[in-house]
């Protein structure tokens, strides 16, 4: 899927993300000790990379996708976008979450227009959702409230609202995890086209595995040690092959086993 014209609003193009030694611990409460949730992380990530973030649940995924974000700061370590620091909020990043969060008494329109950066012309702004409308195939339904569409249909709208300023770090958590089956993988296969028509850097936090491998250049497994407190990067697995992948290919059924091994999940793939 392509776009039909250029852009009318300026996209930053695909940035670089670095985390150095990046800690995160919450202070503890009632005389509690201090909760260290991650520790170490140690990454680069390069413009126009997806990246997907994976692990048992609690392990400190959505935590760092946050410290990228600049929704929250590290307690240790430091990250960057382009080799500079990551601002409170910074706006060379958008984020997309699991819960569309879209605002009940607006339109779809009204709520992708909401990501459009401040002070764009009204008309540019009108003709960049218009845009973003037909690249997430939801021109036919600009104009229904949210109670009025299916939940693949808001998601749609979230990410469009997510890419209306053309963001250089695109981070998604979970954003395919409360979708029926198929409807996933309708959606994974829309991100994708969207990625192919506006290739920012993308960090995906997932529980699947198979949406994993079929969507990142690389999965990076987070994990614990039995010795330390605090997650950390256990392994990091290239996935071969162009976009879209074949989900039934031998080699992404053999990365799946090795990650579920690593996941301690039995995979019950006979090699």
């Amino acid at each position: 899927m392509s776009l039909s014209a250029p852009s009318t609003v300026t996209e930053t193009p695909a940035l670089p993300v670095g985390l150095h030694g990046v800690g995160r611990t919450f202070p503890g409460s009632r005389g509690e000790a201090d909760r260290v949730v991650l520790r170490d992380i140690d990454m680069r990530i390069a413009p126009g990379e997806i990246v997907a973030l994976l692990g048992p649940s609690g392990c400190g995924k959505s935590t760092l996708l946050r410290q990228i974000s600049g929704l929250d700061r590290p307690t240790s370590g430091s990250l960057t976008i382009e080799h500079t620091p990551i601002a409170v909020a910074d706006q060379r990043c958008a984020v997309a979450f699991q819960e569309p969060r879209l605002l009940p008494w607006r339109t779809v329109r009204r709520n992708i227009e909401i990501g459009l950066p401040r002070g764009v012309d009204r008309r540019q702004g009108a003709a960049r959702v218009s845009e973003l409308l037909e690249l997430v195939q939801l021109t036919d339904a600009a104009a229904l409230k949210p109670r009025e569409i299916s939940g693949g249909m808001a998601q749609r709208a979230s990410l469009a609202r997510a890419l209306a300023r053309g963001p250089g770090v695109l981070l998604l958590d979970e954003p395919f995890g409360a979708l029926d089956a198929l409807t996933r993988l309708t959606m994974q296969d829309l991100l994708i086209d969207i990625h192919r028509a506006e290739p920012a850097t993308i960090v995906l936090v997932t529980h699947d595995v198979e949406e994993a491998l079929a969507l990142a250049d690389r999965v990076v497994l987070l994990g614990r040690r039995f010795d330390r407190p605090g997650a950390t990067i256990a392994r990091i697995v290239d996935v071969p092959g162009a976009r879209p992948r074949d989900r039934a290919s031998t080699v992404l059924a053999r990365l799946r086993a090795e990650l579920l091994d690593a996941l301690g999940v039995p995979s019950h793939h006979d090699s």
